[in-house]
């Protein structure tokens, strides 16, 4: 099993203008900076929320057909198709009515309708490849709590620009777990 990011987002979940109001930077001198340290707070946010916040196309490769197949990125905007090379060894695309997503779960599942049974892939690494697409929209979706989030961690990026700063203990900031808490998917 593996996952591949297909499309990345297009647009970060907290503007330049944003960060830079957050920051009270009014020039442009660190925009490039600013820019970067947006993407990796985001970055940093989805990785220990375990979901993605902007809209993402993925692709989940698989070597057969499990009984509910489940996708890891969330949460699950739409699922684009699900294919897999059949016996002959030909690429063959599942009816988007013969599966369905089930998202009321922490986690999301892709389950054959009723009377549907998968099909047998050929017996080889990533016959079976679902893409789908992952995230809570645009900006405007992703919900307060984890922009402000981003915006603090933004803040300490740019404050704290070196690995080690000497006389300063500095620690990861607590407000930001609290924030993300009831948005963080754990896996066991």
């Amino acid at each position: 099993m593996g996952i591949k990011l297909i499309t990345a987002p297009g647009t970060e979940p907290v503007s330049l203008s944003d960060a830079k109001e957050h920051l009270v930077i009014s020039d442009s001198l660190h925009d490039d900076l600013i820019t970067s340290a947006i993407k990796a707070a985001r970055e940093w946010v989805e990785q220990y929320l375990g979901k993605c916040l902007i809209n993402q196309t993925w692709e989940l490769a698989l070597d057969d057909f499990p009984e509910e197949i489940e996708l890891i990125k969330l949460p699950v905007s739409s699922i684009d198709s699900i294919k897999y090379i059949d016996q002959d060894g030909a690429e063959q695309t599942i009816t988007a009515t013969n599966y369905g997503i089930d998202d009321y779960s922490p986690r999301h599942w892709v389950i054959p309708v009723s009377g549907y049974s998968w099909p047998v892939p050929l017996d080889s690494a990533n016959a079976v490849k679902v893409r789908y697409v992952a995230g809570y929209g645009s900006a405007s979706d992703v919900p307060g709590p984890i922009v402000q989030a981003i915006k603090l961690l933004i803040g300490d990026f740019m404050e704290n620009r070196e690995n080690t700063i000497v006389g300063v203990s500095v620690s990861s900031t607590r407000t930001v777990e609290m924030l993300l808490a009831p948005y963080r998917m754990l896996r066991l």
